[in-house]
């Protein structure tokens, strides 16, 4: 492994995914934000790709849990096991110091703030700076948000889904719904279960909702053959799940998320919304791959809404941007108040 005096990395701590980018390398480090540990010995056995393949799959004496939920820290310990190992993998070198970027959801508490913080320093990063996700996202977009222009972003993850309006190198106003990803997999479970009489777990319906997952018709069929445990009378059994069924479940956690893009238009300043029209939506993060949520939104709100390009590292992308020109952006930095000018 190598040695350097300093190294600047970003970091985007996902409920779902880690992504770690490292000053002129790129990402380095791309994997579920996933520990799995032995409860007898109390050590961490796995952790990210590893770690993810046990999911529900594991003997009564290892669990593998997520160590973030909606976008924060809910288990400290594991959070700390986790990113540590991934930021002494053999692509980053030791150095004695490490700058770190790293993305936070929008409208934290002081303690969450706080926690990120020491969570980063207890991994090696010192200073450590935040920037929230939304910001993150439009700069991996390529967004020129210095201009004196507004453009919303919707940052849909797995655990939450960070919606901000931003001008000038500022979020105006934003909003923070738990509604994401992984509430479209409970919402798959659920059904699968009431409809089909089939229990499924999590990774089965993450399957689903990438292989069939759709919110509005398309010219397409789709089918997907799952296999789970028969709920009468516990035996397995196999189904063909069709995109017709798996729609009507995720129809309503997408409704949501586009009302909450309304309300947050409803309550901006009438130059803003001028902007948003002219600008348009622009959606990034993994839920935004769902089929049809782009034509949902624009259908319901009436303007243009854009993917942006590889929403899956648009954060890591921003944070990295940041890494490559840190005197330029630096003023993003560390402006995190826990509040803004409007938040529901």
């Amino acid at each position: 492994m190598s040695f350097v005096f300093k190294k600047r990395i970003g970091i985007d701590l996902g409920t779902d995914t880690t992504q770690v980018y490292l000053q002129e390398k790129g990402v380095v480090v791309n994997e579920p934000s996933m520990v799995a540990f032995n409860n007898r010995t109390n050590r961490v056995v796995a952790v990210g790709a590893d770690a993810k393949r046990m999911a529900s799959r594991t003997p009564s004496h290892i669990t593998a849990i997520r160590p973030l939920s909606h976008g924060v820290i809910a288990d400290f310990d594991m959070a700390r096991e986790m990113l540590e190992r991934f930021v002494k993998r053999e692509r980053l070198p030791r150095s004695w110091i490490t700058e770190t970027i790293v993305s936070v959801p929008t409208n934290l508490t002081e303690v969450e703030r706080k926690s990120v913080e020491d969570l980063i320093r207890e991994v090696g990063g010192n200073p450590v700076y935040l920037i929230e996700q939304p910001l993150a996202a439009a700069l991996g977009s390529g967004l020129d948000i210095t201009q004196p222009t507004a453009y919303l972003v919707a940052d849909i993850g797995a655990g939450a889904t960070d919606l901000a309006i931003i001008s000038m190198d500022g979020i105006v106003g934003s909003k923070r719904l738990t509604i994401a990803g992984d509430h479209y997999n409970q919402e798959i479970i659920k059904g699968v279960r009431e409809e089909m009489k089939l229990h499924i777990g999590e990774p089965t319906a993450e399957e689903i909702k990438i292989a069939v997952g759709s919110i509005l018709t398309g010219g397409e069929r789709l089918e997907l053959t799952v296999r789970g445990r028969d709920a009468s009378n516990g035996l397995p059994r196999e189904i063909i799940i069709k995109d017709t069924q798996v729609r009507y479940w995720l129809v309503r956690p997408a409704k949501m998320i586009v009302e909450a893009l309304k309300d947050l238009i409803e309550n901006a300043p009438a130059e803003l919304v001028g902007d948003i029209y002219k600008n348009g939506i622009y959606l990034s993060g993994g839920g935004s791959l769902m089929r049809g949520i782009d034509q949902l939104a624009q259908k319901e709100i009436g303007v243009a809404v854009h993917s942006v390009e590889d929403p899956l590292a648009c954060v890591a992308r921003g944070t990295g941007l940041i890494c490559e020109h840190f005197e330029h952006y630096r003023h993003l930095l560390n402006t995190f108040s826990g509040a803004t000018p409007f938040h529901f």
